[in-house]
């Protein structure tokens, strides 16, 4: 399956302005984006339309980690995906430059509650992603039960516009 992420620009940067926040405890940042979503064939689209930022008081104490969030950020984000019928990509940042990659942490935890979203809101894939200071990386989960692809090419729409494969 060949699955393409466009964002704009715009959206990108204000997502990439957040993700570098200091936070008083966290290493990292974390945030939601919402998507919309178009498929034929054996081509799978996602255009990332919103994003929301984990509120400071989601942030959990767990020094094994870079950022944990309560069940509450999670739970938010479930009910996002159900109102508003929008496929949902949790994201998060490692800076550097070029194709990032999860970490062992990152697949564990994605593995653990990606799926939740697709139980409470089956009309679309959910997913996870990780930034550089230039490109990203991610994952779709299309069901509970298949293997999750990865996203193979991802464009960042402005001037100029940017494309990069990422698997």
């Amino acid at each position: 399956m060949n699955i393409r992420f466009k964002i704009m620009s715009t959206l990108l940067a204000a997502i990439r302005a957040d993700l570098r926040r200091p936070h008083a405890f966290a290493h990292e940042r974390v945030g939601f984006i919402a998507a919309g979503l178009a498929a034929a064939h054996d081509e799978l689209l996602i255009l990332a339309r919103d994003y929301r930022p984990v509120r400071d008081e989601d942030y959990l104490r767990d020094q094994s980690v870079g950022a944990m969030i309560s069940a509450e950020a999670i739970r938010g984000a479930r009910q996002w995906a159900m109102n508003e019928r929008v496929a949902i990509f949790h994201v998060h940042m490692h800076g550097g430059r070029g194709v990032p990659g999860f970490s062992g942490v990152d697949n564990r935890e994605n593995a653990r509650f990606v799926p939740n979203f697709v139980s409470v809101a089956p009309h679309a894939v959910h997913g996870a992603i990780v930034l550089s200071d230039t490109a990203a990386f991610g994952q779709v989960w299309l069901d509970r039960k298949s293997p999750q692809p990865f996203i193979t090419r991802f464009a960042e729409v402005g001037m100029p516009i940017r494309n990069w494969r990422a698997a």
